[in-house]
């Protein structure tokens, strides 16, 4: 099985900024997803928030500053998409500041959204897509 899909843990999720949660390259759209997961309830105030800031920023800066190209460089130019990934709506501030983020990123090949799962997942579950809408896990080359 691939190393593509990681669940959130105390080693993952918001808690864990140097932790890339979950990632797959999209065939269908031919984009690079970049998934965070929270689990908990939004209700950590500004610690969560906090949180959340910090996990974005070290996504871009995976993004921005070469490393994805570097460690992927078959994926070098694809568009991104930040998922962050949640059991319920963010709150208020949160999505405020989602929003921010967005129009902050608009000038660039990356998107960032806000995708409510419905339990609690061992994985991203990459593997468990229908035929069209398969998502091919990325795997450091050792070409």
């Amino acid at each position: 099985m691939s190393s593509c899909c990681h669940s959130s843990s105390p080693s993952s999720g918001l808690e864990n900024p140097s932790v890339l949660d979950a990632f797959a390259h999209d065939t269908q759209h031919d984009l690079l997803i970049l998934a965070m997961f929270e689990m908990r309830p939004w209700e950590l105030g500004e610690l969560q928030l906090f949180q959340l800031q910090e996990k974005l920023n070290a996504y871009l800066s995976f993004v921005l500053d070469g490393e994805m190209e570097e460690t992927f460089p078959h994926l070098k130019g694809k568009p991104v998409r930040i998922e962050l990934r949640t059991l319920q709506e963010p709150s208020t501030e949160a999505l405020a500041f989602i929003e921010r983020v967005q129009e902050q990123l608009a000038h660039q090949k990356i998107s960032l959204e806000v995708v409510l799962i419905d339990q609690q997942l061992e994985g991203c579950g990459c593997h468990d897509q229908e035929p069209s809408g398969k998502k091919e896990c990325c795997q450091k080359s050792n070409d």
